[in-house]
């Protein structure tokens, strides 16, 4: 896991020294949440303003509102290979789950945040193969259990799944049984 969010730490430079690193930590979470509600066009004075600081410290540590937006990504592709080193505890079976409902919660996140990243970007592509990185474990780990059919492979998976974020649903418990019944596609046949 560390080698995965090592290779994300040098595409998104956190300050060292602790107040600068806390204003960092605390304009990365009022964006994630403004950004969330609002997309990625929102006010910068606003996200300042929830992260409890002026709007010069957000354009110190975000010159431009890309830098920004890329580190609230890459905040959430951690996040995802956190979750995946999580799931060592848990049976297999259960981990490709756990694994791919935290994967639901990036989508979220992701497109409130797609419309103002470059797919061209280094941070995308590097951002995309710590993603499937993280996950390739926990599948091959599904598989070896007999949990998932041999013929899949992450980016199978990663699609499946996101499609099932795409989707608009009623409630938390509609899109929780979509992902149960795309789990059920992935078990062996027969």
């Amino acid at each position: 896991m560390s080698t995965l969010v090592d290779q994300l730490a040098t595409v998104v430079q956190r300050p060292k020294r602790a107040d600068a690193a806390r204003n960092f930590d605390a304009l990365v979470e009022a964006a994630r949440a403004v950004f969330a509600a609002d997309g990625a066009g929102a006010s910068l004075e606003e996200i300042a303003r929830r992260a409890g600081v002026g709007i010069g410290t957000l354009y110190r540590n975000f010159p431009t509102r890309d830098d920004l937006i890329e580190a609230v990504y890459v905040g959430e592709v951690e996040a995802l290979v956190v979750a995946a080193a999580a799931t060592e505890k848990l049976p297999a079976e259960k981990a490709l789950g756990a694994w791919l409902r935290r994967f639901v919660e990036y989508i979220g996140t992701k497109h409130a945040l797609i419309e103002g990243l470059n797919r061209e970007s280094t941070v995308f592509a590097q951002c995309r193969a710590v993603m499937y990185g993280s996950g390739e474990p926990v599948l091959a780990r599904a598989q070896a259990a007999g949990a998932v059919r041999d013929d899949v492979n992450i980016s199978d998976v990663v699609r499946l799944v996101s499609g099932v974020a795409a989707v608009a649903v009623d409630d938390d418990a509609q899109r929780q049984r979509l992902i149960g019944l795309a789990l059920d596609g992935l078990r062996p046949v027969g």
